[in-house]
């Protein structure tokens, strides 16, 4: 019997796909499942107000300070730590609610805040307390209102806002600007595709052709931005997935092996040795968490 790592679309019936939800409520109600290894079909801002709880993503446990905003990417793995009492708000959205524009699209996909190529985006709320403070007030009043025309509109301008001087304090705090330019984009252009494609895809022609470049100029970009070839991300991307299964799952090697795209288990066994230096059996055995 397998137990695949469970996927959260957002909450259906609701005027808006927009929630602002209080995380002591969220964990007295839900604490089984946010405690417990999932993924969302939605972005997550997190506003950790009161605790200093160890969140974990993917296999990296952040320690939170109070006062911290976590950003996550739509369907990112993350468990919510049970042992460590913690207070504060999050905010959740959809693709559909945000992107009202290709100006929206290309804000979000391009966001340093869900999208920085290092780590996972967290600031700081100090001398801005009242500034985000002010914003999630107006946003929550906007959810107490009825539905109209205008709602959904005024609400993606605040978290617009929200975002745009969240953007502005992370660059303050630690942060390490990637140069915008043709290498940046053609990066970010692999990176979605290979979001979609890694277990069907794992040759590096197939995507530089969909970007419409050579083999060679793709190497130059994610090896500059980087500093990886394109063959090392996507063994990183099969990599990660493969490690995310057995870690919290009892899916078989057999069929994580297939549903990652290899036609026989000796090869993705001989594969994940040769990226990790362990069999699949072995990382499970250390890394469990299902």
């Amino acid at each position: 019997m397998t137990k695949n790592i469970k996927k959260y679309d957002f909450k259906a019936g609701l005027p808006q796909e927009f929630e602002i939800v209080d995380l002591a409520e969220l964990y007295a109600t839900f604490k089984d499942t946010i405690t417990t290894t999932h993924r969302t079909g939605f972005y997550h801002i997190i506003w950790f107000q009161q605790g200093s709880p160890t969140h974990l993503v993917d296999f990296d446990p952040i320690k939170i300070k109070t006062n911290t905003l976590l950003f996550l990417n739509k369907d990112t793995v993350q468990r919510f730590d049970n042992k460590t009492k913690f207070g504060g708000k999050a905010i959740l959205f959809t693709d559909s609610f945000f992107c009202k524009t290709e100006t929206d699209t290309r804000f979000l996909r391009n966001s340093i805040l869900f999208n920085d190529l290092f780590s996972v985006s967290q600031i700081q709320v100090n001398k801005q307390f009242k500034l985000f403070a002010d914003l999630l007030q107006q946003m929550t009043d906007e959810l107490q209102n009825i539905k109209d025309n205008s709602q959904g509109d005024i609400l993606q301008n605040l978290l617009h806002n929200f975002l745009l001087h969240a953007e502005r304090e992370r660059r303050k705090q630690n942060f390490t600007e990637i140069k915008k330019g043709a290498d940046l984009d053609y990066v970010m252009l692999f990176k979605d595709l290979l979001e979609t494609g890694y277990k069907s895809q794992k040759q590096v022609n197939n995507y530089a052709k969909q970007i419409l470049i050579t083999e060679k100029r793709l190497n130059q970009a994610t090896t500059k931005v980087l500093g990886k070839s394109p063959k090392e991300i996507i063994d990183d991307r099969i990599m990660l997935e493969a490690k995310r299964i057995l870690a919290h799952t009892t899916e078989s090697v057999k069929e994580i092996g297939y549903d990652l795209g290899f036609d026989e288990p000796t090869n993705f066994i001989k594969y994940f040795k040769k990226h990790s230096k362990f069999t699949p059996t072995e990382f499970r055995e250390q890394n469990t968490l299902a």
